[in-house]
């Protein structure tokens, strides 16, 4: 199993930005399609953005699309979010995961989620 750790979490005024990081151990990581998750309290967990292991896919959430950018280091074995223009509704717990099928990240369950980080937006 790839063990997953998320941080770059805090918080930020509205209109601000933030960049978070999703470290992987584990030997897989590069044939891995891989996405970020929120939840925020009361509400389910919903995909963020996703991105197949070449970086070749690519898939965002309505909510933000132009203000979000997922991207990848396979060297590093890292994920990031790029999160600008920030907003109070994007106030959430954040998680990474991933899977062999692209398609499985974007619509499938997937399971052995890590801590997340948390991201609070203040007006």
């Amino acid at each position: 199993q790839v063990q997953l750790v998320e941080s770059g979490g805090g918080l930020v005024q509205a209109g601000g930005s933030l960049r978070l990081s999703c470290v992987a151990s584990g030997n897989t990581f590069r044939s891995y399609a891989m996405g970020w998750f929120r939840q925020a309290p009361g509400k389910e967990r919903e995909l963020v953005a996703a991105i197949s292991w070449g970086s070749g896919s690519l898939r965002y959430a309505d909510s933000v699309k132009g203000r979000f950018t997922i991207s990848r280091d396979n060297s590093k074995n890292t994920l990031y979010l790029q999160m600008s223009s920030l907003k109070s509704e994007d106030t959430a717990v954040y998680y990474c995961n991933g899977d062999p099928s692209y398609t499985t990240v974007v619509i499938g369950t997937l399971t052995n989620w890590g801590q997340g980080t948390q991201v609070t937006v203040s007006s």
